[in-house]
């Protein structure tokens, strides 16, 4: 395909107007100039449409606006990665910014890898800095390093805030699962996967400047019942994809295990119902392990969990289940998990 930038630097973004001005002023400022802003509003009331069209008529560079009712970040991302017009893809969120080089080193370090490794790969990532320079997150084990997320997490125990693009043809082999009522679904499931057809270039370099101070919530994520559902996916696809990690990385595993519990009490499933859904005999006992670890946590989620008065959580759950299995009979597994 031809793309008519190298990057689309893409946006999701509802009811960020307050903060939204930092990533045009970090683009604005970019020392590499061949990229796209697109902004995807997932469904804003706060006049960030006109905010847009103000930039739009002043900048330099291209800005796209789609705006789409409110379906959550998983959708918005999937609808940028349809819409995207440049070969590689960089998020950046609503309430952060990058360094005016940004755009210019990330393009350096994917030019390093070597033409004949490159299709190899799909990823740049680098390191995050707070508003006052502090480094957030670890440093990766090696200033360079040609690994994964699946390494990084379990081999490496790389944790933190990290930033990077992947390729554009890449993310669209492998989109985010959406249901139309369950808006959050954990990046990792999706990094994951790509990470056992594909490699990352990390690199110890500070590139984004991530605001962690906020008063601001994030709008597009909560904990709520949508949200326990997409954080127990997850867990569960821990448990049952990459159960082999945990001789290497028990700690990790037995963490999944632990919070694949603590959600699936809070959706009211019962602990027959939390064997059923895991496979591997191995998971099943550190399930066995963590279910009052499970139990108790759930306890504690209770007061901070939104939207459940009057509400069946195990028969909404159940429902987002048939619902996912649906769309991944849409979308083949395949593209969820390495061929």
């Amino acid at each position: 395909m031809n793309y008519r930038y190298v990057f689309t630097v893409f946006t999701p973004t509802f009811n960020r107007s307050l903060t939204l001005s930092r990533v045009y002023e970090s683009l604005r400022l970019q020392t590499f100039r061949d990229f796209e802003w697109l902004i995807v509003d997932d469904g804003s009331t706060d006049g960030t449409k006109g905010l847009v069209e103000k930039w739009q008529a002043e900048s330099a560079f291209a800005i796209r606006y789609i705006y789409q009712e409110n379906q959550g970040k998983p959708a918005a991302f999937n609808h940028g990665v349809q819409e995207a017009r440049g070969e590689l893809f960089l998020t950046l969120d609503s309430d952060d910014a990058c360094v005016p080089q940004a755009l210019e080193r990330l393009k350096c370090h994917w030019d390093g890898i070597s033409p004949t490794e490159k299709g190899k790969f799909s990823a740049v990532t680098v390191l995050c800095e707070d508003q006052n320079g502090g480094l957030v997150g670890d440093k990766f084990p090696r200033d360079v390093l040609d690994s994964d997320s699946i390494e990084l997490v379990f081999k490496y125990d790389v944790k933190g805030e990290k930033w990077g693009f992947h390729r554009t043809d890449v993310l669209k082999q492998f989109p985010f699962p959406t249901l139309r009522n369950a808006r959050f679904i954990s990046e990792g499931v999706v990094w994951f996967a790509i990470s056992r057809r594909f490699k990352t270039r990390f690199v110890n370099e500070v590139l984004r400047v991530y605001h962690i101070d906020d008063d601001a919530a994030d709008h597009l994520t909560s904990l709520s019942p949508p949200t326990m559902f997409g954080r127990a996916y997850f867990h569960k696809y821990v448990l049952n994809e990459l159960i082999e990690w945990c001789f290497s990385s028990p700690l990790n595993i037995l963490r999944s295990a632990i919070n694949f519990s603590r959600y699936s009490f809070g959706l009211g499933k019962s602990p027959d119902l939390q064997f059923r859904e895991v496979r591997p005999l191995v998971a099943r006992f550190l399930l066995a392990i963590s279910l009052p670890f499970g139990f108790a946590f759930s306890l504690r989620d209770k007061k901070n969990i939104e939207g459940v008065v009057g509400t069946d959580l195990l028969q909404l759950s159940t429902a987002w289940e048939k619902e996912l299995r649906a769309a991944l009979v849409v979308a083949p597994p395949s593209s969820l998990e390495s061929s």
